[in-house]
């Protein structure tokens, strides 16, 4: 029998790897200041950028440097179909009126079943600077989806890491 069929054998002292299926992007729920408000068809990704300043070292003007500057924090859009709860509008229009009232926001990715967090990222610091609701058309057979818009100062990842 032929060597060329068998499996091939790790090498002495190498780790083995395991497949670990990606989380899907499709179960998650949101927290603002640990209630759940409202079921959301989606929310856009969380963002963090950080701006740089270039830098040329005297004498290798070849060799550009990057040197970290601001941290910014994007805005996360929350897209919901319309019901009776008011609870962000609520919050949206306290904001357009002056009373300022920052939250915390999570945001928690579930398992496959919709049951298990699996990886976590709480907002610091999150107001509402936008509302959009939908087009209306007489002829549409549509869920009315309103948008919301917030922006943070901050983020942290909870769970979900190698060990």
């Amino acid at each position: 029998m032929s060597d060329a069929s068998a499996t091939p054998k790790p090498a002495a002292g190498a780790a083995q790897s395991k497949w670990v299926d990606p989380f899907g992007a499709y179960n998650f729920k949101l927290m603002i200041s640990g209630l759940a408000v409202g079921h959301f068809t989606e929310c856009s990704g969380p963002q963090v950028i950080l701006d740089t300043v270039e830098y040329r070292e005297a004498g290798q003007s070849q060799v550009v440097h990057h040197i970290p500057t601001i941290t910014s924090y994007g805005e996360i859009f929350l897209r919901q179909g319309l019901t009776r709860t008011t609870e962000l509008w609520d919050w949206f229009m306290a904001t357009v009126h002056g009373e300022i009232q920052r939250h915390a926001v999570s945001i928690i990715l579930l398992d496959s079943r919709g049951t298990t967090p699996v990886v976590q990222w709480d907002l610091f610091d999150a107001l509402p600077t936008r509302w959009t609701g939908a087009n209306l058309r007489a002829t549409a057979r549509e869920v009315y989806v309103q948008e919301f818009g917030l922006k943070y100062e901050g983020i942290e990842r909870v769970g979900a890491r190698d060990a």
